[in-house]
C-alpha cells in the first residue's frame, strides 16, 4: 500500500468525523436506545461477571456439532435449503461475519457477533443472512450461554464445510458476544453499493481506499463480484481483490484459495430485480420481526431469491467438496451475460451436460454454471493464474491452502492462540497468531534487584516510561495484537517507528538488556517503566506501590511476521503528543480512537494523558502539554495549569490550529506550548469535568492512584494468561 492508503489523510483539505456515516444516518427512524446506556450502564444482560470462556468449557461440544450437522439437511418450509443443504448458506454467513476484519485498525471480524446488529445486519452484501441466523436460533436457545452467537456463526461454517466433505484445519472458540452495535468507521459514502456508489479505487482520479477501510465499496465485504463499480473487467477486479484482501491480511495464494474453496459450494442468487423485494432488516416494518429483503412466502417457495443479483452455481457439484471450480474455469471459454436480476455474469460457452449444475429446487433439471468477474480475475490476472493453474494440477495443495486460509479468515481477529478454546484448536503455531515463547515468573528478589539497578543506571524517569509505553501501547483490543508480551518493541519494525524515538529507545533497551539478569526483556521493559512511575510518585510525595506481574516471554524474528505489524505503527498517539502529519480527522479524535483500542474509559484516558505529560513522555521530547516545572514527578500539574485562568491560549501561526501558545494574561509572556490534544481537556465539557476533578487540591492522591491503575491496565492488556 502506498502512503495515501496507509494514513487517514483525506487529501482534499476536508476533515471527516471519526465514525463517518452512523446507524442514525442510515436509519433515522429506528429505535434509539443510547439513552439507556448513559452513565456507564451496560447493555449486556449477562452482567460484567459472566465468564464466557468458563461457560464454553462446559458445552457438549460434540453434541453441538452433531446438532449443527443435522441442521444442514433439515430444510425448513419458511426458507427452503438450496439443493436440500444449508451448508453453502452457513459458509457465506460465517465468511461474511469474519470477512469484515481489516488490518488497518484491527476492527471488524467475527469476534463479537456484530453481524446481528446494524449496519452489518443490513448491508447489501449480507442480504438474506438474517434467515441464516434465524435458522441457528433453536440451537443457540438449546445451548444458551455455553456458546456465543459469535462462536456459533463460525462453528456453523466449519461444520458446513465438514458436512460437505471439505477440508477443515480446526476451530477455536472463545468469542464473547456484545449486545450493542460497535462504533466502527465504515466510510463516508451516502449510498450503498446497490445504489450506485463509486468504487473506492479510481486510478484516473488518484484515489485509493482510505485507511483503515478494506472493502472496495460501501456495503461490501470484499469486492463487487460484477467488477469495480459494476464494470465487468477481470483485470480491474484482480486489482481490487489484491488490494482488499491484503487489507484483510491475505496474500495472493490465500486469496485464490479462499475464492476457489468458497465457490466450490452453493450458488449466487439473482432470480429477479432487487427492487422486487423489500428493504433491509433495520428499516423494515415492525411485524416482520427483524426480517428484511425477501419475506414473501410465495416468492420464497418458488426460489425467487435475489442477493448479489448474480444467478447460478460455480460448480456442477454445489453441495460436495470437489476441484471442479478450477476444472470448469480453465476447461471453457466464457461469455458475458446478464442474470434475470440484470447483473453481469459469465457463463461457459457450449458446456457439456455433465458439467451443468442441478437446479437449486428441482434436481431433475440442469442449468449452466456461472463465474463472476471476480472469478474470471483468477484466470486473467497473470499472478493469480499461476496459482490457479498450480491448484488445478495439484488439488491436494488447494485442499491444504483453503483449510488454512479459511481458519485464518475466521480466527485472525482473535489474537494469540492462548485465547482459543475447545478441543478442535490446532496444535500447530502459525506466524499470523503472533506466537510468543512461554515466559517464566521472576522471583521477588529478581524484581527488586532489577528495580534498584535500573533506577540507578543513569536513565531518566522519562526515558524508562517512554520505553515501557512504546512496548505496551502497541496493543489494540480490536484484534488483540501488539502489547508488551514478546518485547517486539526491540524488533523490526517497531524498534524503528518514529513515534518510539528509535535512537533513545535503542539506548534504553541496551541498558535494560545489560541489567535484566534472569528477567525476560518483555518483563524487564515493563518493570523498568513501572519502577520509574513508582519513583515519580514517591518524588511527588505519594507513597504508592505500582503493581507488576511478571511471566512475559520474548519473541524473536522467527516468531514475528514483521510486515504484518506495519499497520500497528501509530499515525498519531495523543498520549505521547505524537502526530506524523495533519490528518483527515481531528487529532483529538485520533486520541479517542487510540484510547478505545487500549480499552480505556474517559477517566483512565484523562489520567494517563495528564500523567504522561508531567513524566516527560512526549515523543521527540516535545514541550507541548508539559505544564510543570517538576518534570519526572507524578503530579496533577497538567490539570492545574491547563485550567488556570491566568493563561490565555492562541494558535501558532501556520499551524492550522494544531499548536498553541499559552501566554500570561497580565504580562503577555509565553508560558506553555500545547497541542490540540492538550487543550481538548479544557475545551470539551465532559473532558473538562474530569480534568477539574483531577485538578482539585484534594484529589492529587486520587489522580496518582488512578494513573497507576490505568498504567497497569495498559501494561497488562495482552496478559490473557491472567484472565
Amino acid at each position: 500500500m502506498n502512503e495515501m492508503s496507509k494514513c487517514p489523510v483525506m487529501h482534499e483539505g476536508e476533515q471527516r468525523s471519526l465514525l463517518g456515516r452512523t446507524n442514525k444516518d442510515w436509519w433515522p427512524d429506528s429505535l434509539q436506545l443510547e439513552i439507556l446506556t448513559q452513565g456507564g450502564k451496560s447493555a449486556n444482560p449477562l452482567g460484567e461477571d459472566f465468564n464466557y470462556a468458563e461457560a464454553f468449557s462446559k458445552v457438549d461440544y460434540q453434541g453441538l456439532k452433531n446438532d449443527l450437522t443435522a441442521l444442514m439437511t433439515d430444510s425448513q418450509e419458511w426458507w427452503p435449503a438450496d439443493y436440500g443443504h444449508y451448508g453453502p448458506f452457513f459458509i457465506r454467513m460465517a465468511w461474511h461475519a469474519a470477512g469484515t476484519y481489516r488490518t488497518g485498525d484491527g476492527r471488524g471480524g467475527a469476534g463479537s457477533g456484530q453481524q446481528r446488529f446494524a449496519p452489518l445486519n443490513s448491508w447489501p452484501d449480507n442480504g438474506n443472512l438474517d434467515k441464516a441466523r434465524r435458522l441457528l436460533w433453536p440451537i443457540k436457545q438449546k445451548y444458551g450461554n455455553q456458546v456465543s452467537w459469535a462462536d456459533l456463526f463460525i462453528l456453523a461454517g466449519n461444520v458446513a464445510i465438514e458436512s460437505m466433505g471439505g477440508p477443515v484445519f480446526g476451530f477455536g472458540g472463545g468469542r464473547a458476544d456484545v449486545y450493542e452495535p460497535e462504533m466502527t468507521y465504515w466510510g463516508t459514502e451516502e449510498l450503498w453499493v446497490d445504489q450506485g456508489v463509486e468504487t473506492r479505487i479510481i486510478e484516473d482520479k488518484g484515489t485509493m481506499i482510505e485507511n483503515p477501510l478494506a472493502a472496495i465499496q460501501m456495503g461490501l465485504i470484499y469486492v463487487n463480484p460484477e467488477g469495480p463499480g459494476g464494470i465487468a473487467e477481470p483485470l480491474l477486479s484482480a486489482r481490487d481483490m489484491r488490494e482488499t484482501f491484503a487489507r484483510m491480511a491475505m496474500n495472493d495464494e490465500e486469496t485464490v484459495a479462499l475464492t476457489a474453496g468458497g465457490h466450490a459450494f452453493g450458488k449466487a442468487h439473482g432470480a429477479k430485480p432487487a427492487d422486487t423485494f423489500g428493504g433491509s432488516p433495520e428499516g423494515e416494518h415492525l411485524h416482520l420481526q427483524g426480517f428484511g429483503w425477501l419475506h414473501n412466502e410465495d416468492e420464497i417457495a418458488a426460489g425467487n431469491i435475489t442477493t448479489s443479483g448474480i444467478e447460478g452455481s460455480w460448480s456442477n457439484n454445489p453441495t460436495s467438496w470437489s476441484h471442479d471450480y478450477f476444472r470448469l474455469l480453465f476447461k471453457y471459454d466464457y461469455k458475458l451475460v446478464h442474470s434475470p436480476a440484470g447483473a453481469q455474469q459469465w457463463t461457459p460457452i457450449d458446456p457439456e451436460p455433465e458439467d451443468m449444475a442441478p437446479d437449486a429446487r428441482d434436481p431433475s433439471k440442469k442449468v449452466p454454471t456461472i463465474m463472476t468477474t471476480a472469478d474470471m480475475a483468477l484466470k486473467m490476472d497473470p499472478d493469480y493464474r499461476k496459482i490457479s493453474e498450480r491448484f488445478l494440477a495439484h488439488p491436494e495443495q488447494l485442499d491444504d491452502a483453503f483449510a488454512r486460509a479459511w481458519f485464518k479468515l475466521c480466527h485472525r481477529d482473535m489474537g494469540p492462540k492462548i485465547r482459543y478454546k475447545g478441543p478442535d484448536v490446532p496444535a500447530e503455531d502459525l506466524i499470523w497468531q503472533d506466537p510468543v515463547p512461554a515466559g517464566a515468573m521472576p522471583s521477588d528478589s529478581a524484581v527488586s534487584d532489577f528495580k534498584a539497578k535500573i533506577l540507578s543506571s543513569g536513565l531518566s524517569v522519562s526515558e524508562l516510561v517512554k520505553a515501557a509505553w512504546a512496548s505496551a501501547s502497541s496493543y489494540r483490543n480490536s484484534d488483540h495484537r501488539g502489547g508488551a508480551n514478546g518485547a517486539r518493541v526491540r524488533l523490526a519494525p517497531q524498534k524503528d517507528w518514529e513515534a518510539n524515538d528509535p535512537a533513545e529507545l535503542a539506548k534504553v533497551l541496551a541498558k535494560i538488556e545489560e541489567l535484566k539478569g534472569d528477567l525476560s526483556m518483555a518483563d524487564a521493559i515493563v518493570l523498568a517503566g513501572t519502577a520509574a512511575v513508582e519513583k515519580a510518585a514517591h518524588d511527588a510525595g505519594y507513597k504508592v506501590s505500582v503493581p507488576f506481574t511478571g511471566g512475559r516471554g520474548d519473541a524473536g524474528d522467527e516468531h514475528t511476521d514483521a510486515e504484518s505489524f506495519e499497520p500497528l505503527e501509530p499515525f498519531a498517539d495523543g498520549f505521547r503528543n505524537y502526530l506524523k502529519t495533519k490528518a483527515g480527522v481531528k487529532t483529538e479524535e485520533m486520541l479517542i480512537d487510540k484510547a478505545q483500542l487500549l480499552g480505556l474509559s474517559i477517566p483512565e484516558m484523562t489520567a494517563l494523558v495528564g500523567g504522561l505529560r508531567v513524566l516527560g513522555a512526549n515523543s521527540g521530547g516535545r514541550e507541548h502539554g508539559v505544564f510543570t516545572d517538576r518534570v519526572g514527578h507524578l503530579t496533577n500539574d497538567f490539570f492545574v495549569n491547563l485550567l488556570d485562568m491566568g493563561t490565555k491560549w492562541t494558535p501558532v501561526d501556520g499551524s492550522s490550529e494544531e499548536e498553541y501558545t499559552g501566554h500570561d494574561r497580565k504580562s503577555g509572556a509565553p508560558k506553555y506550548k500545547a497541542s490540540r490534544v492538550d487543550l481538548v481537556f479544557g475545551s470539551n465539557s465532559q473532558l473538562r469535568a474530569v480534568s477539574e476533578a483531577y485538578a482539585q487540591s484534594d484529589n492529587g492522591e486520587k489522580f496518582v492512584n488512578d494513573f497507576v491503575a490505568a498504567w497497569t491496565k495498559v501494561m497488562n492488556n495482552d496478559r490473557f494468561d491472567l484472565a
